[in-house]
């Protein structure tokens, strides 16, 4: 009885992890190109009272054993990597990667980030910038006074000026994948960094027979977040927490039953 009260505590930690990752992807499903995350949980040590296979007797063995588990652990807490819809905006600086691929970007301390967020502005020399003020990485200048901005699958920047009739290319953007994008760290503001788990990032261009996607412009990535299917994730984490904690209160009562006993 005292064993099905800590596996029952395991059960409500594990499902508390649960909900407290629904709820962040719930807070996030108008975020620009969040990813929704899943716990993943594993059962944890086994006391093997009596082996499989172990005699049964002289003429046969127990074809199964007595092995009572001890609960639930927390594995992983892992981001889904598909591609949210897109979402058109016909801002000439709102950028969308159709497929995989990160724009980077350098933090003021020169600390270089990676996003999917691709809604730049300009700051006041005219550098793409996020809505944050990290500059992206090489750095694009928009000149001053230009009449259109045009911004190519392949992440080519062209810029029309005035008195001027053919556009003319003022840079490239670049976009950097990894092997295992779910290594990478979490850092809030749509920003990630690399990590041993993540492998080094590889740079491109856009464009699919590159191993990278396109960059759409005029488009914003939407979080990839399924309303309904959270709201069904979130019911059934609350009734397994609540599960739990009859478990708890049935191995209470068991106890209490135990210790009124009377000769």
């Amino acid at each position: 009885m005292i064993r099905a009260m800590w596996t029952a505590a395991t059960g409500m930690t594990a499902q508390q992890i649960n909900v407290d990752t629904i709820a962040h992807n719930l807070a996030n499903v108008n975020t620009n190109s969040f990813k929704r995350s899943r716990a993943e949980f594993a059962d944890l040590l086994y006391q093997i009272h009596r082996l499989p296979g172990t005699n049964a007797s002289n003429v046969g063995i127990f074809p199964v054993g007595i092995q009572v588990g001890a609960g639930v652990r927390t594995t992983t807490v892992a981001k889904e990597w598909l591609q949210g819809n897109m979402r058109q905006t016909n801002n000439e600086l709102d950028l969308a990667i159709d497929g995989s691929g990160f724009f980077q970007v350098s933090r003021p301390d020169g600390t270089i980030m990676y996003t999917r967020n691709g809604s730049f502005k300009r700051d006041n020399v005219g550098n793409l910038v996020t809505g944050d003020g990290d500059l992206l990485n090489p750095v694009i200048t928009i000149p001053s006074g230009a009449l259109k901005v045009d911004i190519g699958q392949d992440g080519t920047v062209s810029v029309l000026l005035p008195g001027v009739t053919q556009a003319s290319q003022v840079g490239q953007i670049q976009l950097t994948r990894f092997d295992n994008p779910s290594g990478l760290v979490a850092m809030g503001n749509n920003l990630f960094i690399d990590s041993f788990a993540s492998g080094p990032p590889t740079q491109g261009t856009g464009g699919f027979t590159t191993g990278f996607g396109t960059i759409q412009q005029g488009f914003l990535e939407s979080s990839n977040v399924n309303l309904a299917e959270e709201m069904v994730n979130m019911i059934i984490a609350q009734r397994s927490y609540e599960i739990n904690s009859k478990t708890i209160q049935a191995s209470d009562e068991m106890m209490a039953i135990a210790n009124n006993l009377r000769r």
